[in-house]
């Protein structure tokens, strides 16, 4: 039986090497901003801008993904700041996807920016499997323009593990038999799903390095840690079990997701993300016309623990209000008082049209069901033609930055889209 050889491709900091990419190779620009102190990043003039990506020179001043723009500026006063383009980033992240597809047809798509690629019995084609992922560093680089790092391994674990080990723009090996010398030195940390609240809880036993996580005994971390140590304890021992798993081509649902600024830590502030999560996803499906009846939510703790709960609906809905009613209680029936650092809603079970009758536990008549539609509509109506600053809700009144969130441009959320050039 012929071995698993599974890699795991990442683009070296996403966001700003594709917006580099594009002023230079379809704008024209003379400047590149990896080679120059740069960042990409909201608005200078507000407080709450946080750095999306950094570039290697960048770095080099001590800046980090995740800060404040503010003491980025303070680090490095001539620095670049460009604003983010999240269109350019979806069709970016496409082309990356469509030609790591040329090499094997077993793609996951991880996040906008990475995938795994099952690239097993391809040796045939492409000779060693060093030798396949030296061609795909390459193709990107020369026909898309940017670098990416890519990890091979047997599995999907160690194949992401190796793609950490050095940047940028490498190629890694971790298979089973180098796990001893590459990844168990590493502190505890670097290991996938173990966030700074599960390393404190590790060193307060004296577990510092992923070796020392591996040789723990796995009764003690399980009870320590419940069953996340068990599975993090398995991941220090490179067992991994999960195929990679394609994307279905048909869209089946609708949902947007966010990783906040800060930890979410009470309720009402959750139940701010969601309805801002709930205008964007709610205001997609009135567009084109879908129905959904499955209303859900995913959070991720400041920990990285993942939860996520779903409600059905007796009937499919778009009202925004009701999308948001449903994902709030699908929110308070799981949320154990851990902070929250990502929320996600998702709407599935799509149809065509609606059919609506009262609804004895909401009091909601199709009357007024038609009301709320056409309010919505309204609503879109005048955001689109005007902007989405000009209704707000009065829970946003205060923070008009946050009452519609999902990551995806206006132009995106709206369908309006520009054409783009294969080399994006």
């Amino acid at each position: 039986m012929a071995r698993r050889i599974i890699f795991h491709v990442d683009a070296n900091s996403a966001f700003l090497s594709w917006t580099a990419a594009h002023r230079v190779k379809v704008l024209g620009e003379a400047l590149d901003l990896r080679d120059v102190p740069s960042v990409i990043a909201g608005d200078k003039a507000s407080r709450h801008s946080i750095i999306l990506a950094k570039s290697a020179p960048a770095k080099k001043y001590g800046i980090q993904t995740g800060e404040p723009l503010f003491q980025a500026l303070e680090k490095c006063p001539n620095l670049i700041v460009a604003p983010p383009d999240y269109e350019l980033y979806v069709e970016a992240s496409r082309h990356f996807v469509e030609m790591l597809r040329q090499f094997s047809p077993q793609v996951e798509q991880y996040s906008i920016d990475e995938a795994w690629v099952d690239m097993t019995g391809t040796q045939r084609i492409y000779g060693d499997p060093r030798l396949a992922a030296e061609q795909i560093r390459e193709r990107i680089w020369n026909e898309l323009g940017f670098t990416v790092n890519v990890g091979i391994s047997t599995n999907k674990l160690l194949a992401k593990m190796a793609g950490d080990l050095e940047k940028p723009n490498k190629v890694h090996t971790l298979y089973p038999e180098e796990m001893e010398t590459k990844m168990w030195p590493l502190p505890v940390r670097d290991l996938f799903l173990v966030g700074a609240a599960t390393e404190q809880k590790l060193k307060a036993f004296g577990i510092y390095t992923i070796g020392d996580l591996a040789k723990a005994d796995v009764s003690v971390i399980r009870k320590r840690l419940g069953k996340h140590g068990e599975t993090i304890w398995h991941f220090a021992n490179g067992r991994n079990a999960e195929m990679v798993t394609p994307e279905a081509a048909e869209n089946k649902g609708y949902g947007n997701s966010i990783t906040t600024v800060k930890d979410v830590a009470s309720r009402e502030e959750a139940h701010r993300v969601l309805l801002s999560l709930c205008e964007t996803v709610a205001m997609r499906m009135r567009k084109d016309g879908q129905y959904g009846s499955c209303i859900a939510i995913n959070l991720r703790t400041c920990d990285f623990r993942h939860y996520s709960h779903q409600r059905l609906l007796s009937n499919a809905t778009n009202i925004t209000t009701i999308i948001f009613e449903e994902a709030c209680k699908a929110f308070d029936e799981g949320w154990d008082g851990q902070p929250v650092r990502q929320l996600g809603v998702q709407v599935t079970r799509l149809a065509k049209e609606s059919y609506q009758q009262y609804d004895f536990l909401s009091g909601i008549s199709p009357v007024q069901y038609e009301k709320k539609l056409r309010l919505d509509e309204t609503v879109d109506s005048l955001r689109d033609k005007f902007g989405e600053e000009i209704i707000v809700r009065a829970k946003f009144s205060k923070d008009t930055e946050s009452h519609m969130a999902g990551g995806l441009s206006k132009a995106r959320r709206t369908g309006v889209t520009k054409p783009v050039p294969d080399e994006f």
